[in-house]
């Protein structure tokens, strides 16, 4: 017998039409179905746009035949989550044709910025790493901005990832493949509070 909290919100076929009316009705709401739930990310602010700015150039630079997409994922195919992630990277091209929510086939990895808002430790620390691992994504990069530390999940296993590495800013962070890119994560500290 399945719990009624074990029920999803709704369908994801309802959770796409209602994120497509929100993208032209609600400005800075960026809707998301995780676990079975419907949530919200907070639009990012300008400290949170320049981290992704610096990893897309050392994505860049390190592996030009890659591009870090803002791109909405369907993820956890057993509760037909929609994720959208800060950063995915994969081979250029990985999205043609998908639409908003894509498949996470061919992605390398995914990256949130943690944002100073009271569902962060649910959602990036929680249910994201989670949902990412469920869906085979073979590395999850958390840039927590609340603790001043880069958190490298990978090894999914179906269920979890099997080897996090937590590092503070101005640490050299070593990607594991298939990323196989190094940040010098000194930059970090600039933008913290």
């Amino acid at each position: 017998m399945t719990a009624i909290s074990d029920r999803p919100q709704m369908l994801p076929e309802q959770f796409e039409e209602l994120a497509h009316a929100l993208a032209r009705t609600a400005e800075g709401v960026r809707p998301e179905f995780i676990n079975g739930k419907l949530g919200v990310k907070p639009v990012p602010d300008g400290d949170h746009g320049l981290i992704i700015e610096w990893l897309m150039r050392i994505c860049i630079q390190s592996r030009p035949e890659l591009w870090l997409y803002d791109q909405g994922l369907k993820v956890q195919t057993y509760r037909g989550g929609h994720a959208r992630p800060d950063g995915t990277l994969a081979p250029s091209g990985t999205f043609g044709s998908q639409g908003e929510w894509a498949n996470a086939g061919g992605v390398l990895m995914v990256v949130e910025v943690t944002s100073y808002d009271s569902d962060t430790e649910r959602r990036d620390r929680i249910e994201k790493p989670r949902a990412y691992a469920e869906t085979g994504i073979p590395v999850y990069l958390l840039i927590d901005r609340d603790s001043a530390e880069v958190v490298v999940h990978s090894q999914p296993d179906g269920v979890r990832y099997e080897s996090i590495q937590v590092l503070p800013f101005g640490k050299t962070v070593h990607l594991p493949e298939p990323v196989g890119i190094v940040l010098d994560t000194e930059p970090l500290k600039n933008w913290v509070r």
